[in-house]
């Protein structure tokens, strides 16, 4: 309330709350200025998280739990001021999943979208539907809801990558929904590759076709490393730098040119050394992933040293800039898809 009362009137609320409470009233005026805000108070903390000791945490946990046994051996990535929630911002979750040599992790599938980031190995395979898609390092990709997929290292290495996943926004609208398939692996359907050749190449099969067999809202799911590291380059050797974002490049869904799935976007983010962009703060909470290089992630008074493989969260509408050391790549996603939708995506350029 922005008018104070006399003790008199705050006795007289009190005692109105205290009476409206079993009927499950409660007064707007209490609340309204959290409720309402005049800018984003994410609960969400700024947190980096070093790759070496998560993974050192991966490996012991390799010697406890199978991947069947666990059903995902994944170590979530937890904001310290989410802290119970397992959300990284309060609309996604994050995660670090290890399969070692000779591993499958089941067959399932659910109503929450989630994409992979490869952060190590090489040779594994995520399938979709029955289609495996070989992964490889700093590879992405994508298993939309509802659609089956296991994964398997037939390697004689481990593979690790980055789970994101929108948990937190199914969990808010109370529609999630899961099923295992009764086999550990779902039966092959195409061979490996076969969606990026038909739609992987700004093609896709003649609508109305039997060839064309992936669902029309999310045909491809395999973005990989050997074509968009060589895209980043070029456009870094040709463009003119953007003061805020750098040289960045969005994934995007084949079928409308959007973020590559409903309630996620996804970008990858080149600096030149020594370059440090101007000051940049959006509404949708977002992690990065350093690809390659160091720099520094500056994010208001806060001062963050990043590293090869480091993880970063940039919760809603904190201030970011980032200096290059060295040439710096960042892979990143955010919520920003979920807000576009609904018309709640904001930026501020400094």
């Amino acid at each position: 309330m922005s008018e104070r009362l006399d003790n008199d009137q705050r006795a007289q609320l009190q005692a109105l709350y205290a009476d409206m409470a079993p009927e499950g009233l409660t007064p707007l005026w209490e609340v309204l200025s959290a409720l309402v805000p005049k800018t984003p108070e994410s609960p969400a903390t700024v947190h980096r998280w070093r790759y070496s000791s998560a993974r050192d945490y991966l490996l012991r946990a390799g010697d406890l739990i199978s991947a069947e046994q666990a059903e995902r051996r994944v170590l979530i990535l937890e904001n310290p001021g989410l802290q119970g929630l397992s959300s990284i911002t309060p609309s996604l979750y994050a995660g670090l999943q290890m399969i070692l040599p000779g591993e499958v992790a089941p067959c399932h599938r659910h109503s929450q979208c989630a994409l992979r980031f490869v952060m190590e190995g090489s040779g594994a395979y995520t399938a979709v539907d029955g289609e495996k898609a070989v992964m490889e390092r700093y590879d992405l990709v994508l298993t939309p809801g509802g659609q089956w997929h296991d994964h398997g290292n037939p390697t004689s290495q481990p593979m690790i990558w980055l789970d994101g996943l929108d948990i937190p926004t199914v969990r808010h609208f109370d529609a999630g929904f899961a099923e295992k398939l009764s086999e550990s692996v779902h039966p092959e359907t195409v061979p490996p590759g076969d969606t990026l050749a038909r739609y992987g190449h700004n093609m896709r099969p003649m609508r109305g076709g039997t060839a064309d067999r992936r669902p029309s809202h999310q045909p491809l799911f395999h973005y990989r490393f050997a074509d968009w590291r060589p895209a980043l380059e070029t456009l870094a050797a040709n463009a003119e730098i953007d003061p805020h974002l750098g040289h960045a490049l969005e994934f995007l869904n084949p079928a409308d040119g959007g973020p590559v799935m409903p309630t996620i976007a996804a970008h990858v983010r080149l600096l030149p050394s020594g370059f440090e962009t101007r000051e940049r703060r959006s509404s949708d909470g977002t992690i990065f992933v350093v690809v390659e290089g160091q720099g520094t992630a500056l994010i208001g008074e806060t001062s963050i040293a990043l590293e090869h493989h480091d993880v970063l969260v940039v919760p809603s509408w904190r201030p970011l800039r980032l200096r290059a050391d060295t040439k710096l790549v960042l892979f990143g996603f955010s919520d920003r898809a979920s807000q576009e939708k609904l018309n709640l995506y904001k930026e501020e350029l400094a």
